[in-house]
Formats: C-alpha cells, sequence, structure tokens
C-alpha cells in the first residue's frame, strides 16, 4: 500500500517519532541499513524535523544508543515501554518532563507500585528484573518461558481481585528467549505516551510520523498518526494495521515500505516530504 498524494488538510511532517529495534537501528550486517542512517539523519536535519526515540528499552540503553555514536541525537526520548519521557539537550543530557510523571502517578494512586511488587511475592515463578530496568510506574519480571502463559493468567486474576490500575504486557525476549511480564499505569503504552505528549507540547498528529516493525507498535500505527511499516514487518502486522487505515478511511497515513528497518524509514520519510 502506498499513500495517496497529501490532502489539504495534511501539512509536511515535522517530527519523526519512530521505534528502535527493527526500525530506525541499523539492522546486524544490512549494508543498506548503515548506508541509509547518515542519509537519514540528513534529511532530518535539512528538512528541520525533530526526532523522538518511542522505544520498550530503559533510557539508559537508549541513550547509549546515540552517546555511542550508533544513532543520531534526539531532541525527546519515550522508553521504559511509555512510562518515561525525557528532552535531551544539546549536550546529550536527558531530563525527565515532571507532568508526565505527575500524570501517571495519579493513576497508580490508589494502589502504589511497591504495594502491587508486595501482593506479586505470592505468585512463585516471577523473579524480577535487574534495578536499572524497573522504574516508579513500571515493574518488570523475568518468567520461564514454558510458564509464561500460566503466570500471565495469575497475574491478571490478581490485578482484577485487587483492582489494580495497571496495564500487563507479556512478552517474549527475542534475543534470549526470556518469557517477560512488565505491569504499567492502566492503560499505559508506547502510543498513549506519544499521544500525551503531542497534546501537551501542542504538536498536531497530522505533524507526526512514526514508525514501526513489530506488534508492540501497533498502538501507534492505528493511532492516527501518519505511519510507516517497515520491509521486515510481519506480514500479520501489516494487515492488521491497513484494515485499521481503511476502516477510519485514512487513506493518506499509511506508507507499507518495501525496504527493512532504517533504509524502509528512509523511504517512508521521503515519502511523506514530497508535496
Amino acid at each position: 500500500m502506498d499513500v495517496s498524494p497529501l490532502t489539504a488538510s495534511l501539512s509536511l511532517p515535522r517530527i519523526l517519532a519512530t521505534d528502535l529495534d527493527g526500525t530506525f537501528l541499523p539492522l546486524d550486517g544490512d549494508s543498506d541499513n548503515h548506508r541509509d542512517l547518515p542519509i537519514l539523519n540528513q534529511l532530518l536535519a535539512d528538512r528541520d524535523m525533530d526526532l523522538v526515540f518511542v522505544t520498550g528499552r530503559h533510557l539508559e540503553s537508549a541513550c547509549d544508543l546515540f552517546q555511542s555514536g550508533k544513532l543520531p541525537r534526539p531532541k525527546w526520548i519515550i522508553c521504559d515501554v511509555g512510562t518515561s519521557i525525557v528532552s535531551v539537550d544539546a549536550n546529550g543530557d536527558c531530563s525527565p518532563i515532571g507532568g508526565y510523571a505527575d500524570f501517571l502517578r495519579q493513576i497508580i494512586h490508589p494502589l502504589p507500585i511497591a504495594t502491587l511488587r508486595d501482593h506479586l511475592s505470592t505468585i512463585d515463578g516471577l523473579r524480577l528484573q535487574e534495578p536499572f530496568k524497573q522504574g516508579p510506574f513500571k515493574l518488570s519480571f523475568y518468567v520461564d518461558q514454558p510458564q509464561l502463559q500460566r503466570l500471565t493468567t495469575e497475574v491478571q486474576s490478581l490485578l482484577h481481585k485487587r483492582a489494580a490500575p495497571y496495564t500487563m504486557i507479556a512478552s517474549v525476549d527475542p534475543f534470549n528467549g526470556d518469557g517477560l511480564i512488565d505491569l504499567l499505569p492502566e492503560n499505559t503504552s508506547k502510543a498513549s505516551a506519544l499521544d500525551w505528549w503531542a497534546h501537551a507540547y501542542n504538536h498536531a498528529r497530522d505533524s507526526i510520523v512514526f514508525s514501526g516493525d513489530s506488534g508492540n507498535d501497533f498502538a501507534a500505527l492505528t493511532a492516527g498518526f501518519r505511519s510507516i511499516i517497515v520491509g521486515n514487518a510481519d506480514p500479520s502486522l501489516v494487515n492488521r494495521v491497513a484494515a485499521v487505515h481503511d476502516n477510519q478511511g485514512w487513506a493518506d497515513r499509511l506508507y507499507i515500505a518495501k525496504q527493512k528497518a532504517t533504509s524502509g524509514v528512509l523511504e517512508g520519510v521521503q515519502r511523506y516530504l514530497k508535496p
């Protein structure tokens, strides 16, 4: 699916908000991706587009990518699966956005995260992740993959019993096969954090292009932003996202790239920048 020419109601984009792994970050050994990253970075600079990382990574890991020179420096980072938003200055220093923390604190006020952790300690098989992977609004566990479905059911049952204002995200680490369970303030995700940030800083949805590659990008890809799905995305995700856009009558907000990862992001941004 391509996008039709931009309608009069859509201005040229001003912001690239992007997932990292499998999307903006070059794939290992992909020479096209490594060639296209500086081209994409220069294009963003030439067109005065701000870069926003939107990632499930914890902050330290996200910052390492630009501090080590692997990726260009963003102006903002949405990380920790949507539970942290930080601004990044010209020196690469990060400053948390206090207003967003206040917003999340109100959600979990009836059951603080420390209390939730105590309740969950009664469930055998949950292993707390390292302290640097935790946060004031994120509680994360490792589980043995064969036990993931059972433990997901048990955790969800406890959340329901306690009327806990939390959302659970269960997944499998694609690199080592570990089962993962994250508890976040209710209805919090990368998509909801991007939406909060856009409203807080008066960015119209039409000014934002979001790029992604996997199921945890689905909500942002279907939230009304102009979107890019890179060529290495699973076909089932492409079909699901396209169906939502079709049902919403959005003829000009989805670009399905032919190229993978970084190269696919470049391909999509170039298309959206055509007048």
